[in-house]
C-alpha cells in the first residue's frame, strides 16, 4: 500500500534539510507509530532464513529543490510517499500523521497537510517502473586480509537483477508463507548512479527507469516492500508508468 503525505514548513514557506536526510526521514517514521511496532520493526523485524526485513519502505522528499550552502531547500509544499504490506504500520502512520500535524525532521518543523492513498497499479509481465528512492542491491565480501567490504552492484552486471530476484522472493516467502513461485527480471532503461550517505555511511543506488518482468506477485511484492537491500532507509521505492 503506497500512502502520500503532503507537508509544507510550518509558517516559513519553504523546507530546508541536509543534503542526506535518509536518517531524519526514518526517524520520524518510526516516532509516528506505536512503540511496540517501532521497537519490533527496528530491533527484530520479519525473519527470512539468516536475513531480517522491516517491510516498509520510503521516498525521496518530492518538490521544488535548490541546493544552497549545503542544504537542500524546498519551497512550497513537498510531499513524501510511503509504503508497506503490513496494514497496521501503514493505519498508525497515518492516522498518527493526521492527528498530530505537525512533524520534525531533524532542525525542521513540518505541517502536514493532506494525506491520500494510490489505487494499486495493475502489472502486466513487462511492467516499466520509475524509482521514487535508488534502488541498491549490494554484497558482502572478504579481501585476502579477511576484511569485510561491501559491494554494489550496477545494473550492466548479471547479479543486479539475480540479486533483486533473489531478495523480492524472500519477501514475498515471509508474506505469503511459502515458497515464492516465478521469478522477475530488472531491465535498466535509463539510470544512473547515486549516493546517499546515511549516518556517515556511502550506499551506492540506482534511480530512473526500470523494466520488470515476470511474475506479478514478485511485482506486488516489491512494489509494497521495495525493490533491493536497505528499503527501511529510504530505498527501493517506485511507480509503475506506461
Amino acid at each position: 500500500m503506497h500512502v502520500c503525505f503532503e507537508f509544507e514548513g510550518n509558517g516559513s514557506g519553504y523546507v530546508s534539510l541536509p543534503l542526506h536526510y535518509n536518517h531524519l526521514v526514518q526517524s520520524m517514521i518510526y516516532s509516528n507509530i506505536s512503540r511496540e511496532l517501532a521497537d519490533f520493526l527496528h530491533d527484530k523485524g520479519f525473519i527470512h532464513g539468516k536475513r531480517t526485513f522491516k517491510l516498509f519502505t520510503f521516498s525521496r522528499i518530492i518538490g521544488k529543490p535548490q541546493i544552497s550552502n549545503g542544504s537542500i531547500v524546498f519551497e512550497g509544499s513537498v510531499r513524501l510517499y510511503v509504503s508497506s504490506p503490513v496494514e497496521r504500520f501503514i493505519r498508525e502512520l497515518a492516522t498518527t500523521l493526521v492527528q498530530r500535524g505537525n512533524v520534525t525532521l531533524g532542525d525542521t518543523n513540518l505541517l502536514a497537510t493532506s494525506v491520500s492513498f494510490s489505487k494499486p497499479p495493475e502489472f502486466k509481465e513487462e511492467t516499466y517502473i520509475r524509482t521514487l528512492s535508488p534502488i541498491t542491491i549490494y554484497s558482502t565480501l572478504y579481501n585476502s586480509e579477511n576484511q569485510k567490504k561491501t559491494y554494489y552492484f550496477s545494473p550492466k552486471e548479471l547479479e543486479f537483477s539475480n540479486l533483486l530476484c533473489e531478495n523480492a522472493q524472500k519477501k514475498h516467502s515471509i508474506l505469503k508463507g511459502e515458497r515464492a513461485e516465478g521469478s522477475i527480471e530488472v531491465e535498466p532503461i535509463r539510470v544512473k548512479e547515486v549516493i546517499v550517505l546515511y549516518r556517515g555511511t556511502v550506499i551506492k543506488g540506482w534511480v530512473g527507469k526500470f523494466l520488470l518482468k515476470g511474475s506479478k506477485d514478485l511485482m506486488r511484492t516489491v512494489y509494497e516492500t521495495g525493490l533491493g537491500n536497505k528499503n527501511s532507509q529510504g530505498f527501493g521505492m517506485f511507480e509503475v508508468i506506461e
